[in-house]
């Protein structure tokens, strides 16, 4: 077989189960959106005050060394 038949065939399907899918409205997906910028906003606060606690932690034992 060569590409050409194989290409059609394979743009055909996904194409097929690209029609099959339930796509969120635009309403939705600018909530969701929101949610996920927000909890990534959370996260990386949390993850930055734990390095900087680590940090001064690691600082404050090193300076006795």
């Amino acid at each position: 077989m060569s590409n050409k038949t194989i290409t059609p065939n394979i743009f055909n399907g996904v194409l097929d189960e690209l029609k099959k899918v339930s796509w969120p409205s635009r309403q939705e997906t600018i909530r969701l959106t929101m949610i996920v910028i927000i909890v990534s906003l959370i996260i990386g606060v949390y993850v930055g005050i734990i390095d900087i606690l680590l940090a001064k932690g690691l600082e404050f034992i090193t300076k006795f060394r």
